[in-house]
């Protein structure tokens, strides 16, 4: 396996144990980080193997491993395990006895239905971090809607900050929730982790999507709730209620730019709108917000993109290209900066993916492992418990565990 790190260098969560109970994104992702600056991530997935691997975005199947599952589990084993059987619990609590952090993301009721909720968990492990993802929250009224990401999304305000009144609100073109929620998840692992080190305290690490997104928008929401400003759309697509005009998208004679609230008198001289050389920028940018967006978008048109971002930067107004993945995938920045890392993984080949949204100059995160197999790493991880033999041939065959389970017909889907 290539590895990105050219200077080994000692690891900052080295010697930390995360149980990764979780499925679908939030989890993994979360449990992905930590395993990606040196924690020892034990993915403990049901014996027909965690409900992404049954789920291909993009249609994106892989070889053995498809490529969701992969893009959000490396640098993790796998422990194939039933946690509805009586001896597959008592292989997890062992596990228990042994880790640092538990992370699950199941449906309200699901952990307390399996023996591993917190209190079971902190009974076996007072110093354990126990973390529970949740889609709303761990009680109250929506405690039992599905967690999904669009519609958080939705919900949470963001999509009627942008647009024109009247369409239909636009998603992001991301998994928004999903990574944010997964985000906020690691902050509060590397949190509690420090507190233990202080105190030796374990303790509950609750996080839930609603309001990851909503505390997100900490400054768009203080501006409506302090400021008093109403979310108000107008019959242009502007990218957001609460900046001036023009901001947004527009369409040149070769596909589109981005441009971010420049000086109306700038602009009106660069693009030639002899309209916007008398008005203020400060004012007239927020009440005529829909007439300066048209008359932007008219004069944009008459040109192509990189003739309009050398002129537009050349006067100093801020504008940028909108690329596609490709385009991303190909930027010199983002191969200065060493963005996307490469790996061989035993099934999927030549991994090219994201890498790493921090950089650590003392510990710096690295690849151990791609994406593994359901229950690839059982047999080491019972050995590493005291499990081995005849008795693990046992359980085997018992199916209380699973050693590279077959992958087939999808599990129950038990997340957030």
């Amino acid at each position: 396996m290539r590895n990105p790190t050219a200077k080994e260098a000692p690891e900052v969560l080295s010697g930390i144990r995360v149980l990764d109970c979780s499925i679908a994104m939030a989890g993994p992702f979360a449990a992905q980080r930590l395993g990606d600056l040196g924690a020892d991530v034990i993915k403990v997935e049901p014996t027909a193997g965690e409900w992404q691997r049954h789920a291909a975005a993009g249609g994106a199947t892989g070889n053995r491993i498809n490529v969701s599952f992969l893009s959000l589990n490396r640098n993790k084993r796998s422990i194939a395990v039933d946690l509805k059987s009586a001896e597959g619990r008592e292989i997890t609590y062992d596990l228990v006895k042994t880790a640092d952090v538990f992370l699950q993301n199941y449906r309200p009721g699901v952990a307390t239905r399996l023996g591993v909720d917190y209190e079971t968990i902190r009974a076996i492990n007072p110093g354990i971090i126990y973390v529970s993802i949740s889609g709303y929250g761990e009680d109250g009224p929506y405690r039992n809607r599905p967690g999904q990401d669009l519609l958080l999304q939705a919900m949470s305000g963001a999509m009627l900050s942008s647009g024109s009144h009247g369409e239909p609100p636009a998603a992001a073109g991301q998994y928004l929730v999903d990574a944010v929620t997964a985000s906020t998840a690691f902050e509060g692992v590397l949190a509690a982790l420090f507190h233990r080190e202080r105190t030796g305290e374990g303790q509950l690490v609750s996080v839930n999507m609603l309001d990851a997104i909503t505390t997100l928008q900490m400054q768009e929401l203080s501006v409506f709730t302090v400021g008093k400003v109403a979310q108000t759309r107008g019959t242009e697509p502007h990218a957001h209620v609460y900046i001036r005009a023009p901001y947004g998208t527009f369409s040149t004679a070769d596909g589109f730019i981005a441009l971010a609230m420049p000086d109306l008198h700038v602009l009106g001289d660069v693009i030639g709108e002899p309209s916007f050389l008398g008005m203020d920028s400060e004012t007239d940018s927020w009440t005529s917000r829909d007439e300066i967006f048209r008359k932007t978008a008219e004069r944009l048109i008459t040109r192509t993109s990189g003739e309009w971002l050398e002129l537009l930067g050349a006067a100093g107004i801020w504008a940028g290209p909108v690329y596609d993945y490709q385009d991303l995938v190909d930027d010199e920045q983002i191969a200065h900066n060493g963005t996307f890392i490469e790996y061989d993984h035993p099934t999927e080949g030549l991994v090219k993916t994201p890498g790493f949204p921090y950089r650590l100059s003392a510990t710096p995160p690295r690849i151990h492992r791609g994406a593994p197999l359901a229950g690839e790493h059982t047999r080491e991880i019972l050995t590493e418990l005291g499990i081995a033999g005849t008795r693990a041939e046992e359980l085997l065959e018992a199916g209380v565990v699973a050693d590279e389970a077959p992958i087939s017909a999808a599990p129950e889907r038990t997340s957030a």
